[in-house]
């Protein structure tokens, strides 16, 4: 069976690489014939500081579903059209937003000097923060800061790109149009998988999985998951202990029986 997982706040927490324990439990479904994917809102660069190094060169599906990465390689990315970024830079400026922007690798940011972002932003130094004239594609812009919120969005709701809220962290989210976590599934061709998250950019994965276990609560996502496990001190033992039901009950001899 097919594991998908998104990272903070799902299996990796406060901005921590994923724990040994959980670690352990991960590996031992790929022992029992399990693949494992993780698919999150960060960039693949930024993935590889929460992972433990043996899944650095697995499947990884960053920026919502902009990038793939398999074995090592960037295998499939998804950017803005000159147009688009044009019209989102000029919309940026009129409103004084400071932001994040991802290309593949670099990045560029504007935001100030303390923000919480900073924490789990290029840890490792892999990338550099360059002009937004050297990157030669943008896969992802969040907007940080801004004036006349309800105008901005209105703006860019009108261009061809997903939006997606993050109220917790009060940041914006742009994706090119098309990009979610279920599309890079659907690229990926695996269409029957576990599924484990907890935000709003894990609807369309939960929507296409088997089996969905929501961390936490999230009003979005509810409606879409088979069952939760609330954020407490315990979490993480009850998502291992998930883990190991989940891997009796799809087990490849079970499943293929």
């Amino acid at each position: 069976m097919n594991f998908i997982f998104d990272l903070d706040g799902t299996i990796c927490f406060k901005g921590k690489p994923i724990s040994p324990a959980i670690t352990h439990a991960l590996q031992h479904l790929e022992e029992a014939g399990h693949r494992i994917v993780f698919a999150s809102a960060r960039p693949i660069r930024d993935m590889l500081p929460v992972l433990p190094k043996p899944f650095h060169t697995g499947t990884l599906i960053g920026g919502n579903g902009a990038l793939i990465s398999e074995n090592g390689n960037i295998t499939f990315s998804k950017t803005f059209s000159p147009t688009i970024v044009d019209t989102m830079m000029s919309t940026l400026h009129e409103h004084q937003a400071t932001y994040l922007i991802d290309g593949e690798w670099d990045y560029s940011y504007t935001g100030r000097a303390d923000h919480p972002i900073l924490t789990n932003l290029d840890p490792h130094r892999l990338a550099t923060n360059v002009p937004i004239s050297e990157h030669s594609s943008i896969v992802k812009v969040l907007i940080l800061s801004t004036v006349e919120k309800e105008s901005l969005l209105e703006k860019l709701g009108k261009v061809e790109i997903v939006l997606h809220l993050h109220a917790q962290e009060d940041v914006i989210d742009c994706s090119p149009k098309g990009i979610h976590k279920q599309a890079a599934l659907a690229y990926l061709n695996i269409t029957d998988y576990i599924a484990f998250g907890n935000d709003a950019n894990d609807i369309t994965m939960f929507q296409g999985a088997r089996h969905a276990v929501m961390i936490g609560d999230h009003q979005g996502l509810r409606p879409h998951c088979t069952e939760s496990i609330p954020s407490t001190t315990e979490v993480e033992e009850e998502i291992i202990a998930k883990l190991m039901e989940l891997n009796d009950a799809f087990s490849p001899e079970r499943v293929t029986s």
